[in-house]
């Protein structure tokens, strides 16, 4: 999915359902061995180690405050790991790599905000924050912004304001500019808060269509595990300065939370397979303010 040049991209952009031909090396595309992460002399985690494969599908779970965020920070080359070695593409990480998606914690879009959902996904192309953007013509441009939305499932409303569109709505606008680039990793910062379950489960799908259809490496966090099962690959748990990953029944199980916690948790299951976490006092546990119950927790 990367070759960088642009007749590789157009490519990609005629054809969003099939996965595009790629020029990353071969191997994981993300490597940590002994990787640690800290803020000055604050310790935030260490002795991590992991390998992300292509079209592999990992949610990252967590307290607040754990370091599920500082994560996303190291990958992007916005902080260097305290200790240990960690590659993207089997590279250091560095600012703006094009071949890195990123689409940070959504904040409220004003109402009366004119820029089209069209325009929104174009920052992907033509330049934002979090790079330097990608030469491209214009037609080469069109094509692939309006293969993303395609992609996405956002063609009816692409051409509305975004301040007009609903939460899921621009969800869905904002992963189609971070797959626009055609990266080969996508990091994803609590996409499905302040989304009903409907919206939810809807945007854990298609992130798991995008991940398999197109080879990408998915990194996403949340605080509730369960729109996620059914597409989930593996999950990565951060607490307690540790960072322990695996399959979902290996990870969220009582045994695996009361070691990492040292304290006593227990991990239920509902009838419908949703999984809860008791036993985690406030501060220690993902808030569910929704659920308006803080005792019980989904994982």
């Amino acid at each position: 999915m990367s070759g960088r040049s642009g007749p590789v991209r157009s490519q990609l952009a005629g054809d969003a359902g099939a996965p595009p031909t790629t020029g990353r090396p071969p191997g994981p595309v993300v490597t940590a061995e002994g990787v640690g992460a800290a803020y000055g002399t604050r310790p935030i985690w260490s002795g991590a180690d992991f390998a992300i494969e292509p079209g592999e599908f990992v949610g990252v779970l967590g307290p607040n405050g754990a370091g599920k965020s500082t994560l996303l920070r190291l990958l992007l080359g916005l902080l260097p790991p305290s200790a240990g070695t960690l590659t993207v593409l089997g590279q250091p990480p560095r600012r703006g790599n094009p071949a890195i998606g990123y689409v940070p914690q959504r904040r409220p879009v004003d109402p009366d905000v004119r820029l089209s959902g069209i325009e929104l996904v174009k920052l992907g192309l033509t330049g934002h924050r979090w790079g330097v953007g990608l030469p491209r013509h214009r037609a080469g441009t069109e094509a692939a912004v309006g293969a993303a939305v395609r992609a996405v499932g956002a063609d009816v409303y692409a051409r509305q304001a975004v301040g007009t569109l609903s939460g899921g709505e621009l969800q869905r606008l904002l992963l189609a500019q971070a797959i626009v680039g055609a990266p080969d990793l996508l990091l994803l910062d609590e996409p499905l808060a302040n989304l009903d379950v409907r919206n939810q489960v809807g945007v854990a799908r298609l992130v798991g269509d995008l991940a398999r259809s197109r080879g990408l490496a998915v990194l996403l966090i949340a605080h509730d595990i369960n729109p996620l099962l059914p597409v989930l690959d593996r999950v990565m748990y951060i607490a307690a300065g540790q960072v322990t990953i695996g399959r979902p029944a290996e990870v969220i199980t009582s045994d695996r939370l009361s070691r990492l916690y040292r304290a006593h948790v227990e991990v239920l299951t509902d009838s419908r397979g949703r999984l809860f976490v008791v036993g985690l006092d406030e501060e220690s546990t993902h808030p569910h303010h929704d659920h308006g119950d803080h005792a019980v927790h989904g994982a």
